[in-house]
């Protein structure tokens, strides 16, 4: 399975390349994740709980970053096995492009998955991609670019935007 889409993000792009380097920031865009550690010059160790259709895996896998051009493109990869569920893997390459004070991060997704995710059908496996695709960078946008003036009104919402304001510090 194969998507590509982009994200319009209002930081420079050197705060974008940061965040994508950051374990921090990936724990909090990886839909599911429950752990991330490492560097990445070394790569992560990641802890994924995920539900595909009627099938509910813990993913323990490594994520590694590649083809880094500084701050123009890499390419982010994992993979994970879920036990009896199967395994789970992808990368996504990624292009950082300088616009009017703004970055548009441009992406490409591709996903395979083995084992009973498999057996559950392109349809279902093919929607569910695309589904995390597009969660993890809506969530990396909303993590580096900072809230809007609606979400400062509710009190008891997650905190959007923090990376960026840590590093603007």
């Amino acid at each position: 399975m194969k998507l590509s889409d982009s994200q319009t993000i209002s930081a420079d792009a050197d705060t974008v390349w940061a965040a994508l380097l950051s374990p921090e920031v990936l724990k909090e865009c990886v839909p599911g994740c429950t752990a991330m550690e490492g560097t990445a010059d070394d790569g992560f160790a990641a802890t994924v709980v995920q539900k595909v259709g009627p099938v509910k895996a813990t993913f323990k896998g490594a994520v590694t970053i590649s083809n880094r051009d500084m701050p123009n493109s890499l390419t982010i990869s994992g993979e994970g096995k879920g036990g009896p569920a199967g395994f789970a893997k992808g990368g996504a390459d990624v292009r950082l492009e300088q616009i009017d004070g703004a970055t548009v991060l441009h992406y490409e997704v591709e996903a395979k998955v083995g084992g009973k995710l498999a057996q559950l059908g392109s349809r279902i496996i093919d929607g569910f991609a695309k589904k995390m695709a597009d969660e993890f960078f809506t969530n990396f946008k909303d993590a580096v670019e900072g809230p809007d003036e609606a979400d400062t009104a509710d009190e008891d919402a997650p905190k959007k935007g923090w990376f960026k304001r840590l590093t603007s510090s």
